[in-house]
């Protein structure tokens, strides 16, 4: 298996290799070359490797759909990779990504059946540890293979800093810098994050929005001179190791919500990024029977417009809103390349001029006259929709007077739009991102009362914090890391 740039000016590699490099050299994001196709048969051989019990599982699940993708990893340490990973140790539940049933299907499938992912079982209480677990001991299977170290540079607007803080603690050869907008997480997001003194781990809260974070890390990873030299990685979505391994759980709620590999189920999917979603994108060019994707957004509806109208604007700080799903509070979504990438028939050149020339002079480019974008809906099963704060509320009271079960806000947004989205004949399938305690302040806004706090996260909010604020600068940034390292060194 080779990879590919979305720019269509970098080399094929293999996976080790882009594991470790984040973006590619021309500015782009890796892609397999072409996805692996899943038949029927192959289905079921998945479907059975899940429900293999002490044999199987989710471990067993993620080797068979990662070897798919990685041959460069001999089978037995992949494997044994999976296994050290998907544990009940770690996520708290045999399952892994057990189905929460918030409407069975009614008597004939005259309504089908509508469900929660739950995600958020992890070390960090949401999604990203899904992926963030595998990452972290892929990178130190890696650089002790090589004899070297990766400097891992990241962006979080409030879960995926934790998740890779946690997954990358201690591990031999990473040192991780991670930025996140000043004052603009949870409470309980923060303490997360800079209440760990590891030595390894450093944090930058950065005056400005996600998405000057998000600026910056791009801008390091395309300064390529400083990349070699201080060797730096990434573990945000742009990483394709990352969204692999979130196309697991695509394939685990699939065979949870049907009994039989005819059946087609649909995901909502809160998506600010565009990360999560893609990998659904990914599944589906698998073979994987899903009829639609559908993409909820909040406020900050960039991708939503996209869905409706073919017109991707990005919004400037100013008109990024703060809102209470704050991980969506997210105006460029960095993933979204890759399916544009698909969406216009694979065309590098196109979709440079798309994000680099035109992105940059402009702030948008509009697709709605292209033949191509009604594709978006036809041919890849794409929908969209947007909730707001009133919505969240109305959402979270909802579920706990129906169901007696909390969710958290962004989840909120997900249940909303994939009510507008539902079919008679088909399950849908909504993907938890997180646990209520981490917005615990809109869940007693909402119902009145605390969310449930796990035991090991009792007064975190007042640990001491370990964490640098500086100016949206990307010379600053590299400065910081340059010290860090020379320290260190």
């Amino acid at each position: 298996m080779r990879y590919i740039s979305t720019r269509g000016h970098a080399d094929r590699k293999r996976f080790c290799e882009i594991l470790l490099e984040g973006l590619a050299p021309d500015g782009g994001l890796y892609l397999p070359e072409r996805y692996p196709t899943v038949d029927a048969s192959a289905l079921q051989r998945l479907r059975e490797a899940f429900n293999g019990g002490r044999a199987g599982g989710y471990a067993a699940l993620a080797f068979e759909v990662l070897s798919l993708y990685i041959d460069d990893i001999p089978a037995a340490d992949l494997r044994g990779l999976c296994e050290k990973t998907y544990t009940e140790a770690v996520f708290g539940t045999p399952q892994i990504v057990p189905l929460k049933t918030l409407e069975a299907p009614s008597t004939g499938a005259s309504q089908a059946g509508f469900y929660l992912e739950a995600l958020s079982n992890g070390p960090t209480l949401a999604f990203k540890d899904m992926a963030m677990q595998l990452l972290g001991n892929l990178f130190e299977y890696e650089l002790a293979r090589r004899g070297e170290e990766l400097n891992i540079l990241g962006a979080t607007s409030g879960d995926t800093g934790s998740a890779a803080e946690y997954a990358m603690r201690g591990k031999k050869g990473v040192r991780v810098f991670m930025l996140s907008p000043h004052g603009r997480m949870s409470p309980f997001q923060q303490a997360q994050m800079f209440s760990l003194m590891d030595e390894n781990i450093h944090n930058i809260a950065i005056e400005g929005v996600f998405d000057d974070c998000q600026d910056i890390v791009k801008a390091v990873s395309n300064d390529l001179e400083f990349k070699r030299a201080h060797k730096i990685g990434t573990v945000n979505s742009i990483n394709w190791a990352r969204l692999l391994a979130q196309v697991v759980y695509y394939f685990a709620g699939y065979f949870q919500a049907t009994q039989q590999n005819t059946q087609q189920v649909s995901f909502t999917v809160p998506s600010g990024n565009f990360g999560n979603v893609c990998a659904g994108h990914v599944a589906r060019q698998m073979g994987l029977p899903i009829r639609t994707l559908v993409v909820a957004t909040n406020e900050n509806d960039v991708l939503d417009e996209f869905f409706r109208t073919g017109v991707y604007r990005v919004r400037g700080s100013a008109d990024t809103h703060e809102t209470s799903s704050p991980s969506m509070d997210i105006s460029k979504a960095s993933n979204f390349e890759r399916f544009v990438f698909d969406l216009l028939g694979r065309d590098g050149d196109r979709v440079k001029s798309l994000f680099g020339p035109t992105l940059s002079r402009e702030g948008r480019f509009d697709l709605s006259a292209d033949p191509a974008f009604a594709q978006a809906a036809s041919r890849y099963g794409f929908r969209s929709g947007k909730s707001t704060h009133a919505n969240r509320l109305d959402t979270i009271r909802d579920v706990y007077g129906r169901h007696r079960l909390m969710i958290d806000t962004h989840t909120a947004d997900g249940v909303k739009v994939a009510r507008e989205h539902r079919e008679a004949a088909t399950p849908m399938v909504v993907l938890e991102t997180a646990l209520p305690i981490k917005f615990a302040e809109t869940i007693v806004e909402a119902l009145g009362q605390q969310p449930d706090r796990p035991v090991q996260f009792n007064g975190i909010e007042g640990l001491p914090k370990r964490v640098k604020v500086m100016p949206a600068s990307t010379p600053a940034v590299q400065a910081f890391i340059v010290d860090h390292c020379t320290r260190s060194a």
